[in-house]
């Protein structure tokens, strides 16, 4: 032994029970003037039943110090599963966050390798493998010393007897009181520990019970457990530390804060070298490994603790946030909240999920390109898988945290309150699609036509209960206007969907009946809005007033992309237990909810959105795939959306203030000015650049469409409502367009038609702007104050 380490106290741990000198003479106190008072009692009891204190009563137990009595005390230590870190991962394997109530992580003993063992049981129990629960040398070695120096100078509890104390903290969870009570340093507690000791030494190996008290014990720094530990503090597993680095973990069971490497270096080094002393002392360690052990500071590979999904790097601290609200209320995690909440907190899960990280990366740089994280808005893009209903990504622009100051937000944009949302935002025309599959599947034809007035009043409608009336007609809240002051019908399904005609859909709804509106909408999975209050039964349903999630939208496309099966969206794909061991999770359930000939026509009306003289004409994809979709803007610019698809992949955007009250009139996003915000203008670019980027390398699925012949062409775009029967007059060769009062665009390279699509009809020249349209692209062409040029913004937008 060095002559260091002979200077070196080597202490007992600390936090055992000793007895405590008392001011007035007690029978601890007279154990100083010799041990013929611990000969009689602690010894006697030893060796007449194997176990120590019979004399209890002597030392204020409150029992008669009988062997009978001590029998009865319980010794059935109801050992619980030790509480350890989750992983989550990411469709291709990777870590998306590890969340733990404590950091730990069970292994074997021969995972731990043998020098953490040894070490640890050198410094905290050198007679382990010798004695049983209770070690007398130990116990005479403690009071001796004591009661020489008249304090607690040592323990003499054996590496048994603080497994148990640790099983009872451990039992004891976030309950403070209960875990202050089960380090509470009564003669009553150390009897109760000293039986389950006894019973366990009867029932466990040495090694066994060695192994359970590595993976229990607490090393600081959050970390519970040896795996646990090795990992904190130089980045390995515990087989794999050095000599060094195994005495300087073992050494910090004694006092995990006084002996922190981290905090306390020079002291962790003393107590490190206390270690290998200890070893060396056992037989254990050579001289000369002891002295190349010792020869320097003790070196950390140190990672701090990552804790929750605010660790999770690219943008997936929302998606991890909804997958533990997923656990904690799937009922096959458990059939009460209670039993859901103990799987997701007792951990040792890997929980493999559907988020695909090449999507999600798209994902989130269109949101935090196009959107800054200063603007008073913000944007929330959801990707789905059509036919499987796997979330692919899920990102927003507002950064996952909790410091407001840095535009941090736990609120999810992305899914409904239930779920970590908040109450959702106005859809607008995103909506209208799923009128449109209601009057499809209630037998309307694929040229349905209705007068569509610029402006009329709510008619009244059927309602699953009743009938729903319009006490208002005539004053502003009564009526439903169109966007645009050329928006005149007669017009058929087509041309209703691509200018995003309101009294068109209304006028459906009219025909059709609420109910089945709302029925179609919880087929698609709008099942309440998204604060949980049921749909209200009112004509605005259909335009979009009754606040959704994009998560919930996203999945409404994908249907259609699938042709009329909707798949229950899922995030997660598999569940394991540390063993290996497999956790039932809830597979997509995929139901037909409308026909396929419905999907078709819907697809190809949607089609039409994002072709020459709809909505959405210049959000193509840059390999020219088939993109279907529609735009959407609420009340007052107040929420903007643009939900599309590919065949394979569905996409919806929302981009508004997060508390809803920002008009996104005369404002800059993005760096960009907007004199006004819609579907096309500020969602619709963040759909593109996300999908531009998600869709690369994926094979291109074409929509099975159907033939829907254009209208006849109208000789007034201003024709008065009600005029005609919808579909108009006029001969083949005349100068009219379909869409009117569209300003010409420029035409996308033309798609190759679906398998189903009969050749395109000739295509109609469309009519030069209207003199006020001419005005306001002139405006648009003036330079914004203190901003880049805007764009010349289009005239026919979605309400």
């Amino acid at each position: 032994m060095s002559r260091r380490s002979r200077r070196t106290p080597s202490p007992e741990p600390l936090d055992t029970w000793v007895p405590r000198p008392r001011r007035r003479e007690t029978p601890l106190g007279l154990l100083g003037h010799g041990v013929k008072f611990l000969g009689y009692s602690t010894l006697a009891g030893v060796l007449l039943a194997g176990i120590a204190l019979p004399a209890a009563g002597a030392l204020g137990l409150g029992m008669k110090g009988t062997v009978e009595e001590f029998d009865t005390i319980p010794d059935d230590l109801k050992t619980p599963p030790l509480t350890q870190a989750s992983w989550i991962y990411d469709a291709k394997g990777q870590q998306i966050a590890k969340v733990y109530e404590r950091d730990r992580r069970v292994i074997t003993g021969e995972e731990m390798g043998p020098l953490i063992r040894q070490a640890q049981v050198d410094i905290e129990d050198a007679r382990f493998y010798e004695h049983g629960a209770v070690d007398l040398k130990g116990v005479l070695r403690a009071i001796t010393k004591n009661a020489e120096s008249g304090a607690a100078m040592q323990g003499a509890s054996t590496l048994t007897q603080q497994y148990v104390k640790n099983v009872n903290v451990e039992k004891a969870g976030d309950d403070h009181a209960a875990v202050r009570e089960a380090q509470r340093k009564t003669l009553g507690r150390k009897v109760q520990e000293l039986k389950y000791a006894i019973k366990l030494e009867e029932e466990l190996t040495k090694e066994q019970i060695l192994t359970n008290y590595l993976n229990i014990t607490y090393y600081g720094q959050q970390a519970y457990g040896i795996q646990a530990a090795a990992q904190r503090y130089f980045s390995k597993n515990a087989k794999d530390l050095t000599v060094a680095e195994a005495a300087t973990l073992a050494g910090l069971v004694q006092n995990p804060s006084q002996f922190d490497p981290k905090a306390h270096p020079e002291a962790s080094r003393k107590r490190r070298d206390v270690v290998i002393d200890k070893m060396v002392e056992n037989k254990h360690l050579t001289a000369e490994q002891a002295k190349e052990a010792k020869s320097g500071p003790v070196v950390l590979h140190y990672q701090a603790p990552q804790n929750g999904c605010i660790t999770a790097d690219a943008g997936m601290g929302f998606f991890c946030d909804y997958v533990r609200h997923v656990i904690k209320q799937d009922p096959v995690f458990g059939k009460t909240a209670a039993e859901r909440k103990k799987l997701w907190d007792m951990g040792g899960l890997s929980i493999h999920t559907t988020l695909d990280p090449v999507k999600q990366a798209a994902a989130l740089k269109a949101v935090t390109t196009k959107v800054k994280v200063t603007d008073d808005v913000s944007a929330a893009i959801t990707m789905v898988e059509p036919g499987t209903g796997k979330i692919l990504a899920m990102a927003q622009t507002r950064p996952y945290g909790i410091d407001p100051g840095k535009n941090q937000t736990v609120v999810n944009y992305n899914v409904d309150a239930a779920m970590g949302g908040g109450n959702g935002f106005q859809p607008g025309s995103n909506f209208k699609p799923i009128v449109a599959a209601a009057g499809l599947e209630a037998g309307l034809t694929s040229t349905q036509s209705y007068p569509s007035p610029n402006k009329m009043d709510w008619p009244s409608m059927s309602t699953c209960d009743g009938t729903w009336k319009n006490l208002e007609k005539g004053k502003k809240g009564g009526t439903i206007p169109n966007e645009s002051a050329g928006e005149v019908g007669p017009y058929e399904l087509k041309e209703a969907m691509a200018l995003s005609v309101n009294t068109y859909f209304v006028q459906m709804e009219q025909e059709i009946g609420l109910c089945a509106v709302k029925q179609m909408a919880n087929k698609l999975g709008v099942l309440t809005k998204a604060s949980g209050k049921p749909l209200e039964e009112l004509p605005a349903l259909g335009l979009g007033t009754q606040e959704v999630s994009p998560l919930v939208m996203a999945n409404v496309y994908a249907t259609f992309a699938n042709r009329g099966t909707y798949c229950t969206p899922v995030a997660i794909s598999a569940i394991t237990t540390m063993d290996g061991k497999e956790v039932p999770v809830s597979p997509a359930k995929c139901e037909r909810v409308f026909s396929e000939s419905t999907a078709d026509v819907i697809n190809t009306v949607l089609l039409g959105v994002t072709e020459k003289g709809g909505t959405a004409r210049d959000l193509g994809l840059n390999d020219d795939r088939q993109i279907a979709g529609k735009t959407g803007t609420s009340d007052e610019k107040k929420s903007a959306w643009f939900s599309g698809y590919t065949g394979n992949l569905a996409a919806s955007v929302w981009l508004g203030g997060p508390a809803g009250g920002v008009k996104m009139r005369n404002i800059r996003i993005g760096g960009k000015w907007f004199d006004e915000v819609f579907g096309a203008t500020g969602p619709g670019p963040i759909w593109q650049m996300a999908m531009n980027d998600a869709v690369r390398g994926m094979p291109e699925k074409e929509f099975e469409t159907v033939y829907i012949p254009n209208p006849a062409p109208k000789h007034d775009p201003s024709a008065s409502p009600g005029s005609g029967s919808g579909s108009g007059s006029g001969s083949p060769g005349e100068a009219s367009t379909t869409w009117p009062g569209r300003p010409t665009a420029p035409a996308r390279p033309t798609r190759n038609p679906g398998p189903t699509q009969r050749p395109a009809q000739p295509t109609q020249p469309e009519p030069q702007p209207r003199q006020d349209e001419q005005q306001d692209q002139q405006q648009d062409q003036q330079q914004p104050p203190q901003g880049e040029q805007a764009q010349p913004e289009e005239q026919h937008q979605d309400g």
